[in-house]
């Protein structure tokens, strides 16, 4: 029988070496926090049941905030120390009764789901598991700024976390270890006198503790991430405005912007061509098909519905994927309605759906000199052209 694993975040500390209004753990690392990153990682391993993070009472406004639609356990107040916070959140989990229990740092919001892999399939050996590297840096003894010896470096490794065990000796070494502050839940294991072992931990598993490590933490993010274009096209015909419905207003829709004209545009929804040219552009950077695939037009759900809601059902979908909008480019062809006129407007309302700054958005507008269907005023056409980031694809399987 499989056993059960439950993963504490240890997101408690003050975080000062960092600097900042905001603590550590809840930075900003590209769109998400540290600590969003730290749990989300958990969350998404298939060994992982449940997630509990330990957090500091004066915090709980940057959780509730961050962690609001996360599938997280309850979150448990810290103490006045790291050794106190694990302690505290073990005994918030005794009814939970895990076999393992995973001790992570939300400072390490870089972990894979290599490592804890790792980690796991050790617990089922041995009761107490921590990655680790090995040191390769000469180690010196320093007193008053002068060498005084050369360390041995051989047999030292550089402990990461998650630290793995089982719950109930966990729970019992904490419970024995009064008296002595330690630095990890491996040296409390030590003490109980629990064998630790050791697995591979990884480079990229480093703690961010100041300014500079979260700056090298972008950049790897960055190095993570590959960009895809996708571009869209609809067209819809102009017609008549249906004059014996009293509700009729006489505009089109274009960017989800109201826009006076005296024909409409036709179609299953509220026919916005921008927005739908916009949609396949998403979808196409994500390789998901095409906005009809996703919302038939013979389906009457979607009669008379705002073409929003499909935009941000391709949002959806984007970041399902891990993945950010950075910039969108709509080209409107049109003889009527003049777009000029609207163009901030339909730009900030296209940010606003993407939740992207405004100058990530560009709206233009041009004619065909009078040729073709655009020229005729038969109907409008738009093209969009977007750019995503996506994890590489190492990553993604990963």
């Amino acid at each position: 029988m499989s056993k059960r694993t439950i993963a504490l975040i240890v997101a408690a500390g003050e975080s000062r070496r960092m600097g900042g209004e905001i603590p550590k753990q809840y930075q900003m690392l590209g769109d998400k926090s540290l600590l969003r990153r730290s749990v989300e990682a958990f969350l998404q391993h298939p060994g992982i049941a449940a997630v509990k993070v330990v957090i500091n009472p004066s915090h709980q406004g940057f959780y509730d905030v961050q962690m609001q639609d996360a599938e997280v356990l309850p979150p448990t107040l810290g103490g006045a120390t790291r050794q106190e916070s694990v302690k505290n959140g073990l005994a918030a989990l005794a009814d939970q009764n895990p076999d393992y229990i995973l001790v992570h740092d939300a400072a390490r919001p870089n972990v894979s789901p290599e490592v804890i892999s790792r980690v796991l399939e050790a617990l089922e050996n041995s009761p107490s598991v921590i990655p680790a590297l090995p040191v390769i840096d000469t180690l010196k003894h320093v007193e008053d700024s002068a060498v005084v010896g050369t360390i041995e470096r051989k047999k030292l490794f550089r402990a990461q976390t998650p630290q793995g065990f089982h719950f109930k000796a966990l729970l019992d070494a904490h419970t024995q270890a009064t008296g002595v502050d330690f630095t990890d839940d491996a040296s409390i294991a030590e003490n109980a006198g629990i064998e630790v072992k050791i697995v591979p931990g990884s480079e990229h598993n480093y703690k961010i503790t100041t300014a500079e490590d979260m700056q090298d933490a972008r950049n790897l993010l960055e190095a993570k991430m590959e960009s895809r274009t996708g571009m869209g096209f609809d067209a819809h015909r102009l017609g008549a405005h249906e004059e014996d419905t009293i509700a009729a207003k006489r505009v089109v829709m274009l960017c989800g912007v109201s826009i006076p004209s005296d024909h409409t545009l036709l179609g299953h929804s509220d026919a916005d061509v921008a927005l739908h040219a916009l949609v396949d552009a998403l979808l196409g950077a994500i390789g998901e098909g095409d906005i009809g695939q996703h919302f038939p037009p013979s389906d009457p759900r979607w009669r008379g519905a705002s073409s929003s809601r499909f935009v941000m059902h391709a949002v959806q979908l984007v970041r399902q994927k891990q993945g950010q909008v950075v910039h969108v480019d709509i080209t409107v062809v049109c003889e009527r309605p003049q777009v000029s006129p609207h163009r901030e407007a339909m730009r900030k309302s296209v940010a606003d759906m993407l939740s992207v700054p405004l100058s990530r958005v560009s709206v233009k507008a041009t004619t065909t000199e009078k040729m073709g269907f655009t020229g005729r005023g038969e109907g409008i056409a738009a093209y969009a052209v977007v750019t995503v980031k996506l994890p590489g694809e190492e990553q993604a399987a990963a």
